[in-house]
């Protein structure tokens, strides 16, 4: 397993962000239910995009990479796919194989098996085996806890009133709205409980809607009425990552100088633009520019305590609890229990590594407790091959005289050029074997 040394650094300059994980996800797997020709420009690929695209030309669908005028894919779309030969790996993405196990209920006839890697495995899957149950689908899991490998007999959708659990993941909600459009008769979703990570459900739709199918919702998105409609093919621009731009916010924050982060598009929703009010609301440096499509960090010497729900973007409590290693009054992160079922269980690997550093730092099922820190020791981070926790890591430890970080292979699932956009702006890092 790679490791990274880091030492104490000082980071200033630009820096484009890569583009949207969440939105590549969307639009390639939209695309490929689009009969015709789709042209994706600004696709991140990733290994986690890169399942997606694989799953998708399992199913039939043509996918080339365009390399005239820039970075893009074709996608030859059809809304009867074909029974896949092999099994899908959906290596480590979650996004994958739950937007594919609908998808796979499409297939004209026959079995898909879908998997992944040991961390996938491990993954919850039995609210979206059961919404696909009660849509006349047969989906079940090999094993009985309904975590992957799933199992999902082609024939179509029936459609009709489907209840669903909101509490552990967006991604079965996503998952569904994005295939029953093709059901036999009209779909609708009541969503039991609160449901966590709403943005990632406005993507979702955000993308319908530019391939040309709107889905009717409550204002709570709690209840959703999908009608019989058929994707139109299209030309879609992925716009950059605010979950990648999160961790370069907080690089800044914590090891700045001025850095300015471009390709952002502001007019496409995403929950991990919320780092933007939480970095103000602690009292950092940060300037938005929605024209050019950029924003600017200046480092702080300290911040401000706050209590802050994350229940609608999960992904930024790494962020948000390094970002806090500068804060001179208690953190509090709440709404946070989703992101026990990520890649890994976040919250607690979160409190055990960050201890090793000497932060007071306390867990509970909902939450983390962040006191004041007094002095960081060095420390050998272990991010369990989590890539987002990688990233954090990695930016805490240039508060240290030097630290090391394992896992540095993560990052090809969300930000594969992260060690070499960091060391351009200026960190002082070695990868070892």
């Amino acid at each position: 397993m790679a490791k990274l040394e880091i030492r104490k650094s000082f980071l200033e300059g630009n820096i484009k962000c890569p583009p949207s994980k969440s939105y590549t996800h969307r639009a390639i797997a939209i695309a490929s239910l689009a009969e015709g020709i789709t042209t994706i420009s600004n696709p991140l690929l990733s290994r986690d995009t890169i399942a997606t695209i694989s799953g998708c030309k399992m199913f039939g669908i043509k996918i080339e990479k365009v390399s005239k005028n820039g970075n893009s894919i074709k996608i030859l779309g059809k809304n009867h796919f074909e029974t896949p030969k092999d099994v899908i790996n959906a290596e480590n993405s979650g996004t994958t194989i739950r937007i594919l196990s609908s998808m796979a209920a499409l297939v004209k006839n026959g079995y898909t098996i879908l998997t992944g890697d040991d961390s996938l495995k491990t993954r919850p899957m039995k609210p979206l085996i059961s919404a696909l149950n009660q849509l006349g689908v047969n989906a079940f899991s090999s094993n009985e806890k309904n975590t992957p490998p799933l199992i999902v007999k082609g024939g179509g959708i029936k459609g009709g009133l489907v209840s669903i659990e909101g509490g552990v993941s967006s991604q079965f909600i996503s998952s569904l709205l994005i295939s029953c459009c093709y059901a036999l008769t009209d779909v609708e979703i009541r969503v039991k409980g609160k449901q966590v990570s709403i943005p990632y459900i406005i993507s979702t739709l955000e993308t319908m809607k530019k391939f040309g199918v709107s889905i009717k919702h409550n204002k709570e998105y709690l209840n959703y009425y999908i009608s019989n409609s058929k994707y139109t093919p299209t030309h879609f621009t992925i716009p950059g990552d605010f979950s990648s731009a999160s961790f370069i916010i907080a690089a800044g924050i914590l090891c700045g100088g001025q850095i300015t982060v471009g390709g952002l598009n502001f007019s496409y929703p995403q929950g991990d633009m919320e780092i933007i009010d939480i970095v103000r609301e602690m009292g950092g440096d940060i300037r938005v520019n929605k024209e050019k499509g950029e924003l600017i960090v200046n480092g702080s010497n300290s911040l401000d305590g706050i209590e802050r729900n994350l229940v609608n973007c999960p992904d930024l409590l790494p962020v948000v609890t390094i970002i806090s290693l500068k804060a001179k009054k208690p953190v509090r992160i709440f709404g946070i229990s989703h992101a026990r079922f990520k890649e890994t269980d976040r919250v607690s690997i979160i409190t055990k590594e960050l201890k090793k550093m000497g932060v007071d730092i306390y867990e509970k099922e909902d939450e983390v407790l962040i006191n004041p820190v007094k002095r960081l020791k060095n420390v050998v981070f272990d991010s369990h091959n989590d890539h987002r926790l990688f990233m954090a890591f990695t930016i805490a430890s240039m508060l240290t005289n030097k630290s090391v970080v394992s896992g540095a292979e993560s990052i090809d699932v969300s930000f594969p050029s992260f060690i070499n956009e960091i060391i351009g702006l200026g960190a002082n890092v070695n990868l070892t074997k």
